[in-house]
């Protein structure tokens, strides 16, 4: 009783510490998470999962041996040093990831490999939190709405609506849309991404089952988006380009995902 009070005592204080220690890099990340056009708005709802994920274990981890692992000091160093160094050249991204190996570090340290081991993917999960820097969000949108651009285009001359793409811009006989950055698909492909993660963590099968319930969420979230941009097309074009602003571009957003989620829960029952 009295070690296990002295381990939650010391788990509370390094806790302290963590979070002093991260607050720059926790500042960081909640201004990239409710900044405007944010594409990890989802960032401050990943915690509680994880906290969620953990809960779900709490009978199988208390039927686990507690034990200590020197190994945990090796992670905590690791993270440590790598943050130290982000922290002095401000990269907060490399910070961000220091943070989860301190994290896998401290587990494996106070509890042992067994229960690392089955805290791994909630641990993991935290990565979802992290928002990818600047240039490469940048570079991802860029090819992401060239790609969806193209394929709407040739979409809408198969539905015989006459269209030609000139960068990220659509033009039809009656109007034309700009596939934008916000509209590349980008941020529905990281919201995917994370969820596709937990329906694979779900799935009871081999790897290469929830292999396949990951992996899918990219084809899943590139497709539901140039429906989407032919959708906004085909309005535009039809109805007048007055039509596809407010609500009915924010609805379609909505739609693309509820839709993505749909097919999600498909493959992972087929493949279940």
């Amino acid at each position: 009783m009295i070690n296990a009070a002295k381990k939650n005592s010391t788990l509370i204080f390094i806790f302290i510490i963590f979070l002093l220690a991260y607050v720059p890099t926790l500042q960081w990340m909640w201004d990239r998470w409710w900044a405007a056009d944010s594409y990890y708005s989802h960032g401050v709802l990943v915690p509680f999962v994880t906290a969620y994920l953990i809960w779900q274990l709490k009978d199988e981890l208390a039927n686990i041996k507690q034990s200590e692992s020197k190994w945990g000091i090796v992670f905590i160093i690791i993270g440590v040093l790598l943050h130290l160094v982000s922290a002095l050249f401000r990269v907060y991204f490399s910070s961000g990831f220091a943070m989860l190996i301190v994290f896998i570090g401290i587990a494996l340290y106070f509890y042992g490999y067994e229960i690392c081991k089955r805290l791994a993917f909630p641990i993991f999960f935290l990565a979802f939190m992290l928002p990818l820097p600047e240039v490469a969000i940048v570079n991802i949108s860029f090819k992401l709405k060239m790609f969806a651009a193209e394929l709407a285009t040739v979409a809408l001359n198969g539905m015989n609506i006459p269209a030609i793409r000139e960068g990220s811009l659509i033009k039809m006989p009656h109007a034309f849309v700009v596939v934008d950055d916000v509209c590349s698909g980008l941020r529905s492909l990281i919201s995917l991404t994370a969820l596709g993660s937990i329906f694979a963590y779900w799935l009871k099968g081999p790897i290469w089952k929830r292999a396949i319930v990951f992996l899918t969420t990219i084809p899943i979230a590139i497709i539901t988006n140039m429906l989407r941009v032919i959708f906004l097309a085909f309005v535009s074009e039809v109805w007048g380009a007055e039509y596809i602003d407010g609500f009915i571009h924010d609805a379609s957003g909505f739609a693309v995902f509820a839709i993505a989620f749909v097919m999600l829960y498909v493959v992972n029952k087929v493949i279940e």
